[in-house]
């Protein structure tokens, strides 16, 4: 259920076409990120109060990692590259350019900012509890589009390249590398999508394929992630058009964190706040509030008060209330907004270690969200992506009626 980027308030055609990407693990911008969150994760392993900004830049046979941190001195530059060098090895990159073997790996992490700690720390904040790590705005988004209440066209591409990349690992698909992206147009009739007007795949392949050969590969995967008889024509199903796609990677393009956040979010059928996911401890809300407000967002669909749902709050650096709390049910609310609202700042405190708290933020569980999204996941044990709980949905029901 998209809606225009002018205004949330201005609602779409009820029939249209729209279009969402994806790109894989082995993307060279989500190589950074998940090394940058794989930094992370190693802080959060040794010191769950870790702060870390760390950002990663990956070209032909290098990758640098800068940012600031906060954390035990146990953590030392050699451990930093090792969890880099493992990243890269789990994506399956041991090619000519770019091999986690002998990629040359430069670590240039220095101490977080006093006068920016001095913000954030409880205690110290403008109203002496833990502070925003940092001004800004960020939105959650649900639809009732999928079971996993995200938009279809993002959906769907993140699941052809994450099957690729499943049987790409384990060795059940041949003569296809890590690089790869997809994207999805779908045909809208009253707002609800009714069939797949085209899929684009471009994958990394072998030396020696055709772009039929890659083609009869990547065709099977389309065919199991579109719902029954939404399958485009043969000629809307577009595999590497260029026709050839053997230099992938970071030695055909830079990679650098960040710079999928469309992708990590919701496909561009919502609002984004403009903030980077990866490399971020919880403290930057730019990161836990965007995981907080699709959690408010998703729990407000799953309880039935909405078909659609958008989410969005506001923070300053160093306060810890949130400037704003925003909600959008897009016409198909089955209840007031502004009470609904209400029941959910009842429900959850939005403070930022209120969320942290609630969510359990604290833990090595960032990695995995690097690839494939951050939302639509399914919630492990351990505690990762616990913002796609749907558990207010009976205290918003006894709340809302």
């Amino acid at each position: 259920m998209p809606y225009s980027g002018q205004t949330m308030r201005q609602k779409a055609l009820t029939d249209y076409m729209f279009t969402s990407e994806s790109v894989s693990e082995g993307h060279p911008d989500k190589i950074c990120d998940q090394i940058s969150d794989a930094v992370l994760d190693l802080y959060m392993t040794a010191d769950p109060q870790s702060r870390v900004a760390c950002e990663t830049l990956a070209t032909t046979d290098t990758v640098v990692i800068a940012g600031e941190t906060r954390g035990p001195e146990s953590i030392t530059k050699e451990k930093i590259e090792e969890a880099a060098r493992q990243a890269i090895k789990k994506i399956g990159y041991d090619q000519e350019g770019f091999s986690w073997k002998t990629v040359d790996i430069d670590v240039k992490l220095h101490a977080q900012s006093v006068d920016i700690a001095q913000g954030v720390d409880e205690g110290t904040g403008i109203d002496k509890d833990e502070g925003a790590g940092d001004q800004g705005i960020m939105f959650g988004y649900a639809c009732k589009e999928t079971e996993a209440l995200m938009p279809a066209p993002l959906h769907y591409s993140h699941e052809i390249l994450r099957l690729m990349a499943e049987d790409r690992k384990s060795g059940a698909l041949k003569g296809i590398e890590p690089d790869a992206k997809s994207q999805v147009t779908l045909q809208y009739k009253n707002d609800r999508p009714v069939g797949v007007k085209s899929v684009v795949v471009s994958t990394q392949h072998a030396e020696g394929l055709s772009q039929d050969d890659v083609k009869n590969l990547i065709r099977p995967y389309v065919e199991k992630v579109l719902p029954e008889g939404w399958m485009p024509p043969e000629e809307e199903l577009y595999v590497n058009p260029t026709g050839r796609f053997v230099i992938g990677g970071p030695v055909g393009d830079c990679g650098l964190t960040g710079r999928k956040i469309i992708v990590d979010t919701y496909g561009g059928a919502a609002p984004h706040g403009g903030g980077a996911f990866s490399g971020k401890d919880p403290t930057k809300v730019d990161r836990s509030a965007a995981y907080a407000a699709r959690y408010l967002a998703k729990n407000v669909v799953a309880a039935g008060y909405a078909d659609g749902c958008t989410v969005q709050l506001s923070y300053a650096i160093g306060v810890s209330k949130p400037i704003s709390v925003y909600l959008n049910t897009h016409g198909t609310g089955t209840a007031p907004e502004t009470t609904i609202v209400e029941a959910l700042q009842s429900l959850v405190d939005l403070r930022p270690r209120g969320i942290r708290e609630h969510l359990q933020l604290n833990k090595p569980i960032y990695q995995r969200t690097a690839a494939y999204g951050h939302f639509g996941r399914t919630p492990t044990d351990d505690g990762g992506f616990s913002w796609e709980k749907t558990d207010l949905i009976n205290e918003l029901q006894r709340i809302l009626g």
